[in-house]
């Protein structure tokens, strides 16, 4: 038993590989919404987003001959994960950005770990509070409060609601953290769960749509939004979510979800590189911040010494 539980609280290469890769997919998501948001409304580009996802996880079932399970059991952890992991995160995060700042959504979404260790403890056997853990992740946040700039915070006196959804989106995320890892007792692989997680995804996301965009009343979008609209669903969704639940069979919620300390660093990257934004020293002092929380959550450090 000790020894399945440390296999669960460190994480190997492969592993650090894949949580990195999901970073750059998720990070990549705001190059994309950046174009899409210029032709399209926020949630119309978030059902898009889970409908083009889901239709291509739908083509690889049956390319691999796959299908999704028809017990109830399953289809309430679906339904719960559509729901946590996608409808109200993204739903909650994009109402906030009309009201606060990016950097300041993305500070707020690196609590997810805060919130999930805490939950795990409770919820998750073999998943323990222990000091060193907490203590890394509280460093983590800072670097990503460094990262994105001290001015960032100004806005923490305005638009209280939006600063409360996006804390509840990072709840619902550390709560669907949770689940997925319970999931994983469905015994599916993790293309059928997130299959199973985005068609629910689209049930939830589809009234909010036709009651506050009326997409009937869009005109329709240029070339590349509709090229973003593909990239945010195959790459920052579709694959994303494909390795996300690979990744929980392989370590605890509360590891795969420092993903969200990952994510701001990919995203100025790729904004440096794609869009040819420059890196500020602020910035790169950040990074250098994350990795020593991810080195002190990750313990390997600590133990050979």
């Amino acid at each position: 038993m000790s020894k399945a539980r440390d296999s669960q609280s460190h994480m190997d290469t492969q592993t650090w590989a894949m949580v990195l890769g999901l970073s750059v997919l998720w990070g990549g998501s705001f190059f994309f919404v950046e174009i899409a948001v210029e032709d399209l409304p926020p949630f119309t580009i978030v059902l898009a987003r889970v409908f083009l996802a889901v239709s291509a996880l739908f083509m690889g079932l049956k390319i691999l001959g796959l299908r999704l399970p028809r017990t109830w059991a399953a289809w309430k952890v679906f339904l719960l994960l559509g729901l946590l992991n996608n409808a109200i995160p993204f739903s909650l995060f994009v109402w906030a950005q009309t009201h606060i700042t990016g950097g300041l959504a993305a500070i707020l979404n690196a609590t997810t770990p805060l919130f999930t260790v805490v939950l795990a403890h409770f919820l998750i056997q073999g998943e323990r509070l222990h000091t060193l853990k907490l203590l890394g992740i509280i460093i983590g946040v800072f670097g990503v409060s460094v990262m994105i700039g001290l001015d960032a915070l100004g806005s923490l006196d305005n638009n209280v609601l939006a600063q409360l959804a996006c804390l509840a989106a990072a709840l619902s995320y550390a709560l669907s953290g949770i689940l997925g890892k319970k999931a994983q007792k469905l015994g599916q692989p993790p293309l059928v769960i997130a299959t199973g997680q985005l068609s629910c995804g689209c049930l939830w996301i589809a009234p909010l749509v036709f009651l506050v965009d009326k997409p009937w009343t869009l005109q329709a979008p240029s070339s590349s939004t509709v090229a973003a609209l593909f990239g945010l669903a195959l790459l920052s969704t579709s694959a994303a979510y494909f390795i996300y639940f690979k990744v929980l069979t392989k370590t605890s919620a509360t590891n795969l979800l420092l993903v969200t300390f990952l994510i701001p660093i990919s995203a100025i990257l790729l904004g440096a590189l794609i869009l040819g934004e420059r890196l500020e020293p602020n910035q790169w002092v950040g990074m250098i911040v994350i990795g020593l929380s991810l080195a002190i959550i990750d313990g390997r450090l600590f133990r050979r010494k």
